[in-house]
C-alpha cells in the first residue's frame, strides 16, 4: 500500500468513527491531500498540525479491539445507556447529524476552557481524544460508527474533558510528593442531584482511569448508610419527621463506617494489598434497604491512585437554623446532623466536581423516567406516586444547600482543585 493509499485509509478510519465516512470516495485514494473539510478550514491549527493531517494506523487498529480494563473491571459497569441508545439508535437519520469536523466540535465544548485545555492543546492530543472517545463508545454500548448527536454531547463535551480535568489533577497532586513516597490515593469527590447521570459519569471515569494505567477505584455515600435495623431505630427516635424515616438526608449515614473506609481506601498503597469497598443493598427489606453482606463487597487491588467519591448531597453543609426551618422545619435536626460531615468526610477530599442543575425539581423527572423504564423492562419499579413521595424527602435539602454549594463550594475545596460546571435537563453540560 503507498503512501497515498495509506493516508487515505487512516483519515477513513477516523471518518467512520465519528460518522464522517460520507466526506470520503475512493477517488480520493488517489490523492495525498487532506480531505475537504481539513483543507477548507479556516483554522491554521487544523492545516499546519501534523497529529491532525494524518492519524496512525492505531486509528485502524482500535476500531478492530475491544478496549479493556488492564485487569481492572469497573464497579459493575452499570451504564444507565438505555435512554441515550436504545430510543436514539431507532430514531430516523435526520436525528443523526454527521459533524463537519470532529476537532472543531471538541472544540466547541462548554467545558474545555473549565478543565484548562486550548485549541492547541486539543490539537496536540487529538489521537488520545479520538482513543477515548472509541473505548467509551465501546463499553457505554453506542455505536461507535454512527454516534448520535447526544451521545457525541456526552462523550467530546462531557466525559473525555472530565477525564482530562482529573489527570490534570492526579498529576498536580502527585507533584506535591517526592520519588519513593507512599502516595495516598487523590480523592475526588463528585456532588450532582439524583438522576443527573452522576454514576454514569463515575462508572466512565473510573473506566478511563484504569484502562489508561491509573488504578482508581469509586465509592458513595449511599454505601455508608445506616444499617437496616439501626435506620429504624433512628426513624423511630425521630417519629413524626418524613426526613429521617428513610435513608437518604444527613443522619441516615453510619459517618465512622464511612470515615474508616476512606481512610483504608486512600492508605491502600501497597503493590499486592488489597481491600473491600462496602455495598448498601437497596433493595433489601422490601426497598427501605440494608447494608449488604461483606461476602459480597468489590475487592481491589493497590496501589490506588484515584478513589472517585460520589453522592447526591456531598459538599452540603450546616446554614442557620432560621433558614433551613423557613423552608421545612423538619430539616433542624438535619441541619444539625449535617455539622458533623465536614469533619467527617470532605476533609478527605483533595478534588471536587460539583455538577449544577437548573432546577432541582428536574430530579422529579429524571427518577420517574428511570423507574418507567425498569417497570418496561420488567424489573420492579415504584408508582408514580411512590417515586412523588421519594424524591419528595430529598427536595427540602436541595432547596436549602444547594445554593450555598454552588456559590462558594464546599469550604474545604480550593479553587484550583474544583471543577463547577452546568447541566441542562438533558443531562448535558452547558457551562
Amino acid at each position: 500500500m503507498d503512501h497515498a493509499a495509506a493516508t487515505h485509509l487512516c483519515y477513513c478510519n477516523y471518518a467512520r468513527a465519528l460518522n464522517f465516512s460520507h466526506y470520503f470516495s475512493s477517488s480520493s485514494a488517489s490523492s495525498s491531500k487532506a480531505p475537504p473539510h481539513y483543507r477548507s478550514s479556516s483554522n491554521n491549527i487544523i492545516k499546519n498540525h501534523p497529529k491532525l493531517w494524518c492519524r496512525s494506523t492505531s486509528l485502524a487498529q482500535l476500531l478492530s479491539t475491544t478496549p479493556k480494563m488492564a485487569g481492572k473491571s469497573v464497579r459493575s459497569v452499570s451504564f444507565d445507556t438505555k435512554r441515550d441508545n436504545t430510543k436514539e439508535q431507532a430514531a430516523s437519520s435526520s436525528t443523526i447529524a454527521p459533524l463537519s469536523d470532529v476537532y472543531e466540535f471538541i472544540c466547541e465544548g462548554p467545558l474545555l476552557a473549565k478543565i484548562g485545555a486550548s485549541r492547541e492543546s486539543v490539537a496536540e492530543n487529538i489521537d488520545e481524544w479520538l482513543s477515548l472517545g472509541l473505548k467509551l463508545s465501546r463499553i457505554l454500548g453506542f455505536n461507535e460508527l454512527c454516534l448520535s448527536e447526544s451521545q457525541k454531547l456526552r462523550i467530546y463535551h462531557y466525559y473525555v474533558p472530565v477525564y482530562f480535568w482529573c489527570k490534570k489533577q492526579l498529576a498536580d497532586y502527585h507533584s506535591q510528593f517526592m520519588e519513593g513516597d507512599s502516595v495516598p490515593a487523590l480523592v475526588i469527590g463528585i456532588s450532582a442531584p439524583q438522576g443527573c447521570g452522576k454514576t454514569t459519569l463515575v462508572d466512565a471515569l473510573e473506566y478511563l482511569l484504569n484502562s489508561t494505567g491509573s488504578q482508581a477505584a469509586a465509592v458513595s455515600i449511599d454505601d455508608f448508610y445506616l444499617t437496616a435495623a439501626d435506620q429504624a431505630k433512628l426513624a423511630a427516635e425521630n417519629a413524626g419527621n418524613a426526613l429521617l424515616e428513610l435513608r437518604g438526608n444527613a443522619g441516615t449515614h453510619d459517618l465512622p463506617f464511612g470515615t474508616e473506609a476512606l481512610k483504608s481506601l486512600r492508605g491502600l498503597t501497597s503493590k499486592g494489598s488489597k481491600l473491600k469497598i462496602p455495598h448498601y443493598e437497596k433493595s433489601a427489606f422490601n426497598g427501605r434497604g440494608d447494608r449488604a453482606d461483606s461476602s459480597t463487597w468489590t475487592e481491589i487491588e493497590g496501589p490506588l491512585e484515584v478513589l472517585l467519591f460520589e453522592g447526591w448531597m456531598l459538599g452540603f453543609e450546616p446554614l442557620e437554623a432560621s433558614i433551613v426551618t423557613s423552608i421545612n422545619p423538619q430539616l433542624e435536626i438535619v441541619n444539625k446532623n449535617m455539622a458533623l460531615y465536614p469533619e467527617a468526610w470532605y476533609k478527605y477530599v483533595d478534588s471536587w466536581i460539583i455538577v449544577q442543575v437548573g432546577d432541582p425539581n428536574w430530579v422529579y423527572q429524571w427518577r420517574l423516567e428511570a423507574e418507567i423504564e425498569m417497570r418496561a423492562r420488567g424489573k420492579p419499579g415504584m408508582s408514580n406516586e411512590q417515586v412523588a413521595d421519594f424524591v419528595s424527602r430529598y427536595m427540602p435539602a436541595y432547596k436549602a444547600y444547594l445554593p450555598k454549594l454552588y456559590s462558594k463550594g464546599p469550604s474545604t475545596a480550593k479553587s484550583e482543585h474544583t471543577l463547577k460546571f452546568d447541566i441542562n435537563q438533558q443531562r448535558n453540560p452547558v457551562g
